[in-house]
């Protein structure tokens, strides 16, 4: 593991422990989006969009201030709901229909969120240095929404 690759396992375990018990949505996605945004280095924003009204609607986020809504096949976030697929993206600057939303950010991963096998949302991360994320990330933060959607009760 490179030195300041996070150990996702262990993660998941906190996750998972912070979240227990707990049933409420929105209580469970601000926790999840303080939790990473302490352990992962190098992001400036990390946060969640849940589908509202066939559009995806900012939630419980850490950062600055974010795009309120995108619509589905629209940005990054779009594009991992309408592809019902992770988005790791190494320069956002040339991915097509780029949402800026914060100009320091150059990197971008998505992971789609489940709930009952819908697609009800994404985790988005973004970072201020380009190829921020890597095959790691991608299976770490997947296995952290699958820690997070054992939590989902809608």
């Amino acid at each position: 593991m490179p030195e300041n690759q996070p150990n996702y396992t262990l993660l998941s375990r906190q996750l998972d422990g912070l979240l227990s018990g707990e049933k409420d949505l929105i209580a469970n996605l601000s926790n999840s989006s303080a939790f990473i945004n302490q352990f992962l280095p190098n992001i400036n924003w990390v946060g969640f969009y849940l589908i509202k009204n066939n559009a995806l609607k900012l939630g419980p986020f850490q950062g600055l201030p974010a795009c309120v809504d995108i619509e589905i096949g629209k940005g990054v976030c779009g594009t991992a709901v309408a592809e019902k697929k992770s988005q790791l993206i190494e320069d956002v600057n040339a991915f097509p229909g780029h949402i800026a939303c914060d100009a320091n950010s150059q990197s971008e991963i998505v992971i789609p969120i489940y709930y009952n096998k819908e697609i009800i949302g994404v985790l988005d991360i973004d970072a201020p240095i380009k190829s921020r994320f890597d095959k790691a990330d991608l299976e770490g933060l997947e296995l952290l929404v699958q820690i997070l959607e054992k939590h989902i009760h809608i």
